[in-house]
């Protein structure tokens, strides 16, 4: 009895992650009313507004500053 509820739990993972992959059965229609379309609108226009809002860099990042010095090693003779 122990053996077949673990094979059906087993069996069960199985068939909800097949579903999961499969798209769960297109129970969503996809149709774009006007409502949906203005709130896109508004959603581009609060995003360019928080890009124009980011300050512009004095200077150039360096990812790899940290890492290597930042004017190359000079030779003494």
């Amino acid at each position: 009895m122990r053996s077949l509820a673990i094979a059906t739990a087993v069996l069960a993972l199985t068939l909800a992650s097949a579903q999961a992959q499969m798209g769960g059965g297109g129970r969503r229609q996809g149709k774009d009313t006007p409502k949906a379309d203005n709130k896109l609108k508004v959603d581009e226009k609060a995003y360019k507004a928080a890009l124009e809002r980011i300050p512009e860099p004095k200077e150039k990042y360096d990812p790899w500053g940290g890492a290597r010095p930042s004017e190359p090693a000079k030779k003494s003779k």
